[in-house]
């Protein structure tokens, strides 16, 4: 996936999208859109940063969890099998970004998937297809003709990715400038348990 941040408006259609299709409860988030503001009156500029999962080529969920409920497909989207989960948050404390979150009402922890049961049926996810804007394109990145390849060839991006030793594989297109001046770590939320 990239997110082109030029083309985001913080309309928050995407998490909408994503709590309706995924039927996520209330007080809990899989992806959400942080809101910067930099700059002094009357000099100020607002931007929106997308926080998501970001399907880490060696996930440090998946090493720490018991019970291999956290997994990698062999299409690099990290996955929880909720039937293997109990709940014990340990990934939840693994992740470097803060992503993963404990189901209030099931007890065990969940993230984004990326859809991924509508990407089987050959479909995008839902927050892809809810971008009113076109900030979010999801594809195979190795194949040169889609547009999320041709993006990464043609757009100055840098990588979300704020640990060295974890390589996403979404991308965040950002302004380079902008993202240099910017404190982009999403705030830990409070766990439920």
């Amino acid at each position: 996936m990239v997110i082109d941040l030029r083309r985001c408006i913080g309309c928050h259609t995407c998490e909408v999208a994503c709590k309706m299709e995924n039927r996520v409860p209330l007080g809990v988030w899989p992806a959400w859109v942080k809101q910067i503001e930099k700059g002094f009156y009357p000099n100020v500029r607002k931007s929106f940063l997308p926080i998501l999962c970001d399907h880490c080529d060696n996930p440090s969920c998946v090493t720490v969890c018991p019970t291999k409920a956290s997994f990698k497909r062999k299409d690099g989207i990290v996955l929880i099998d909720p039937h293997t989960c109990i709940g014990c948050g340990y990934c939840m404390m693994a992740c470097p970004y803060a992503v993963r979150y404990m189901h209030p009402i099931q007890k065990i922890v969940q993230k984004c998937s990326f859809c991924s049961h509508r990407i089987d049926a050959g479909l995008k996810p839902a927050c892809v297809e809810a971008c009113a804007t076109g900030a979010r394109v999801f594809g195979n990145l190795l194949d040169p003709r889609e547009e999320v390849a041709i993006l990464r060839i043609h757009i100055p991006f840098k990588r979300s990715n704020r640990n060295t030793e974890l390589t996403p594989i979404f991308i965040t297109l950002v302004w380079i400038k902008m993202l240099s001046s910017l404190s982009v770590y999403p705030v830990r939320r409070s766990l439920v348990f």
